[in-house]
């Protein structure tokens, strides 16, 4: 039978890989790796699969899921893709959920190693940020108390290990993803932790860059978080990335991210961010300060709906802690995830400001 071709598009190649797509969903996943994953009525399926192209897809538990490319293929990079930290930040596993439906189909060429996580799906069901404590903050090597968060950080931290054991470590790369509980200037921005390794590349720039993620902020301090994890522990190349405001699954708006998709497959698929046409740079912050909410008498000045990256004259006061004043230490200093209503002891925002950068080494360095 010959292949009926319309207009360069060949319709047979394209029904058999739907065919195979659907036989390799159904071999694994009842319905998606989303709702699989949000299902907690059901254990999940696990095992491997493989298709005709030579991709191997394996569930080694509920929301851990690993994908390696044909043998033939020449492995550069071994990616971490991590998304629901925080349960009530949907825009990445709906994103998530459509290239695991596309690489599953043969719709999404597969050159590097990967695992893809859903880190909290009973927060993600209650559609709230976290259980018992803010997940993300279970990162460093303190001692903390048995609860729902402190079993998937060591759960994350064992995969996570297992993932990057033996591979060479400039190969190493971990995207963690998020969105902003408040609206921001910066639609898209990144975080790159500060650790004692070389993470923070060109390479890494050139996707910020591809994917028109409007910003990138440089921290200045070691922190508690999965990306700063994987940076320090592990070296690697490593972001937390937000991606526009908290929504429920089903309401967001993936339009907006369009840039962002294209480049993540062009990750996935190991042909180089070369090839992703990018004339972008994200704007550069460095972080100048960790405000750590010290007092149960902590509030900030302004309004609940003020943005991410807003400024303030040097000296401005914009709210306290305790007896404490906290103002601006620079000119035109921005705040960054303010929350004033954080544990005690945690994170109630960053504060940032402009930098200039070069490269040295193929590394980012600022004055």
């Amino acid at each position: 039978m010959r292949s009926r071709v319309r207009g360069g598009f060949n319709y047979d190649d394209h029904v058999e890989l739907q065919q195979e797509g659907i036989r390799m969903t159904k071999a694994l996943f009842q319905d998606t790796l989303l709702n699989d994953t949000l299902d907690m009525t059901r254990p999940v399926t696990l095992g491997s699969i493989m298709s005709q192209s030579g991709v191997t897809v394996t569930v080694h538990e509920r929301g851990f899921i690993e994908v390696i490319p044909p043998a033939s293929r020449d492995v550069d990079k071994h990616v971490i893709i991590s998304a629901g930290v925080h349960g009530n930040e949907t825009t990445p596993l709906e994103m998530m959920d459509r290239w695991m439906s596309d690489i599953l189909a043969g719709k999404l060429d597969i050159g590097c190693r990967c695992l893809f996580i859903i880190a909290h799906p009973e927060a993600i069901n209650q559609h709230t940020r976290f259980i018992d404590t803010n997940l993300n903050r279970l990162f460093d090597d303190q001692v903390i108390p048995t609860n729902t968060e402190s079993v998937i950080a060591a759960r994350i931290k064992h995969y996570t290990e297992a993932f990057f054991c033996n591979t060479p470590k400039d190969a190493r790369w971990h995207l963690d993803l998020h969105c902003s509980i408040r609206r921001s200037k910066h639609h898209s921005f990144a975080v790159s932790p500060r650790s004692r390794n070389e993470t923070r590349s060109l390479d890494l720039v050139n996707f910020l860059s591809a994917a028109k993620v409007e910003a990138l902020m440089l921290a200045n301090a070691p922190s508690s978080t999965y990306s700063w994890y994987s940076a320090e522990h592990h070296s690697a190349q490593a972001l937390t990335i937000e991606l526009g405001q908290v929504n429920r699954i089903g309401e967001n708006d993936l339009a907006q991210f369009k840039a962002f998709d294209r480049a993540i497959r062009f990750l996935l698929a190991g042909q180089g961010l070369a090839m992703a046409k990018h004339d972008h740079l994200p704007v550069m912050y460095r972080v100048t300060r960790t405000l750590m909410r010290l007092n149960q008498d902590f509030n900030f000045l302004f309004a609940e709906d003020v943005e991410n990256f807003t400024s303030f004259v040097h000296g401005e006061v914009f709210g306290h802690d305790g007896d404490k004043p906290l103002m601006a230490q620079n000119a035109n200093e921005a705040i960054v995830f303010p929350n004033p209503r954080v544990e005690i002891g945690q994170r109630a925002a960053l504060m940032v400001c402009q930098v200039t950068i070069r490269y040295e080494h193929g590394q980012i360095i600022f004055d």
